[in-house]
């Protein structure tokens, strides 16, 4: 029997996601019994090589760029879990959102105090960078998301608990402890 297969990725955020999941500690090791992963900064896979049974997405989308991930996440797995505060809200990197992005380029590499020397007044423009968006969307603001965990970082039992039911067929039955923001 085949085992289901995952696939992980970061957009805007922090990678405080991922390193949740690594929080799991020991525990990653029954995961890798229980699953294959696929597309993932966990085993250095760069490109899709076959669909996914589920794809664990973190952070938000700023870019043309996250934009194009994201899709290609959502076509290529079947269920979609936005990961965490900043996949779910827009998370730290949305406080740029009610910044016109020119006011916020220009204090990045322009006018900033800690832009150093840039007499020339230059702004990167590579045909190969890509465009930042109006704002930072959340993902389900782009594409269809199956299910949401939250937190920032979801604790490591969270994603423990989320993706041993998935791949296992048991309900969910989330703890408040796990999901709760005293």
């Amino acid at each position: 029997m085949s085992k289901p297969i995952i696939a992980t990725a970061s957009l805007a955020g922090c990678f405080g996601c991922h390193m949740s999941l690594l929080d799991i500690d020991e525990r990653i090791l029954k995961l890798i019994e229980l699953v294959e992963f696929n597309k993932s900064p966990i085993d250095d896979i760069k490109t899709f090589t076959k669909e996914c049974d589920i794809g664990l997405i973190e952070g938000g989308c700023c870019n043309t760029e996250n934009i194009e991930v994201l899709k290609d996440f959502r076509k290529n797995c079947k269920i979609l879990i936005s990961v965490g505060e900043c996949a779910i809200m827009g998370g730290l990197p949305a406080m740029r959102n009610g910044i016109p992005v020119k006011e916020c380029l220009d204090e990045a590499y322009l006018d900033g105090l800690t832009v150093g020397e840039n007499k020339e007044k230059i702004m990167p423009n590579d045909e190969e960078l890509p465009i930042i968006t109006d704002k930072v969307y959340p993902l389900h603001e782009i594409v269809k998301v199956d299910y949401y965990l939250p937190g920032c970082p979801p604790k490591a039992d969270l994603l423990w608990e989320a993706v041993v039911a998935l791949v296992t067929g048991k309900e969910l039955d989330i703890p408040y402890e796990l999901v709760k923001f005293d």
